[in-house]
């Protein structure tokens, strides 16, 4: 990089040794820096490893727990459409038993009036049967003519009908009431066995939903449980990660001090800047326009974000430039350590 050199074999042979040793220190930080690094490297990679593993059983859970959740949800949704129909169903056997109580009733009431007909017509025929039975001829003979006569006998049939219609109604409102009251047993049996079928199908969709809820919740916990594992290794990585950075850090800066004591005041070796520019900010090489005590190329000036011309630039960005220089390029950079 620049202007005409004096001495130059013996500033390359001095730039050269330093620059190995600035390297040796560089790559040589102390044994229980390195080690505190490898191990908390080592611990982070195996926390990262349980981390993954402990994401991929919370995705596991994850999924059975919707799974379960849905199945808790049908489950509970089935039983309130049974418990529904058995409310119903209950109404329907409460009316039906309700109805057998009334047709019972009647048919205690038909009987009753069976029996008090039977028994009027009975203590009637016994009175007759005491009185002689009544004589027909006598009748014709008491009759006050023809008319009175056919009234009569129009009387004794219809009193005869009557005593025979009064029976087979009375039988007959005994014999409905009762098909009645048979019907409608057997309609409230039915009720109340289908009622029970129900309620058997929704004490087995209950259980149902009432272990799917169960194992839902225990899914949940262990998920949570794994959450805050994670979380914690999470954290344990992190405050190992910052370890490691403290550490590298504190490395870095113990070989950068190593280097700054053999290089002194300049970011590269002392010899190299008085080989290129005897120390002077302002030196410029008019050839190919390297600038600055370290006769940086104004492309290469530009490229590591310089503003303006090297040799133009203060003291403090020339050394700023010439520092990002040596990190990227070492000695190499300069002529003058070839």
């Amino acid at each position: 990089m620049g202007l005409p050199r004096l001495h130059k074999r013996s500033c390359a042979r001095l730039a050269l040794a330093i620059a190995v040793t600035i390297v040796a220190i560089s790559a040589a930080p102390g044994p229980a820096s390195a080690q505190s690094v490898s191990e908390l490297e080592s611990k982070a990679q195996a926390a990262q490893a349980q981390a993954r593993e402990l994401v991929e059983r919370i995705q596991a859970q994850t999924g059975k727990l919707t799974v379960r959740r849905e199945q808790a949800g049908a489950a509970a949704a089935r039983e309130g459409e049974l418990s529904s129909t058995l409310e119903d169903g209950r109404r329907r056997a409460a009316e039906l038993q309700a109805e057998v109580e009334d047709a019972r009733t009647r048919l205690e009431e038909a009987r009753a009036r069976l029996k008090r007909s039977v028994g009027f017509l009975t203590r009637r025929l016994v009175a007759i049967y005491k009185a002689g039975g009544v004589d027909a001829l006598e009748v014709l003979l008491d009759s006050n003519g023809y008319d009175d006569l056919a009234a009569r006998a129009e009387y004794l049939d219809r009193i005869q009908d009557a005593d025979a219609a009064l029976i087979d109604h009375t039988r007959e409102l005994r014999g409905e009431v009762a098909s009645e009251l048979a019907s409608v047993a057997v309609a409230r049996d039915r009720q109340a066995a289908h009622n029970a079928e129900v309620e058997s199908a929704r004490n087995e969709i209950a259980a149902v939903r009432a272990e799917a809820e169960a194992s839902a919740a225990g899914l949940a916990q262990s998920r949570s449980s794994h959450e805050a594992a994670l979380g914690e290794l999470r954290a344990r990585i992190e405050r190992w990660r910052t370890e490691i950075q403290k550490a590298q850090r504190i490395s870095a800066a113990a070989a950068q001090e190593q280097v700054d004591e053999a290089i002194g005041e300049w970011p590269i070796p002392e010899q190299i800047v008085m080989c290129e520019s005897g120390g002077d900010w302002g030196a410029l090489n008019p050839s190919s326009g390297a600038g600055g005590a370290f006769q940086i190329l104004p492309s290469t000036w530009k490229a590591y974000g310089g503003k303006g011309l090297p040799h133009e630039a203060s003291p403090a960005e020339q050394i700023r430039i010439a520092a990002l220089i040596w990190a990227d390029s070492g000695a190499a950079a300069w002529e003058c350590a070839a």
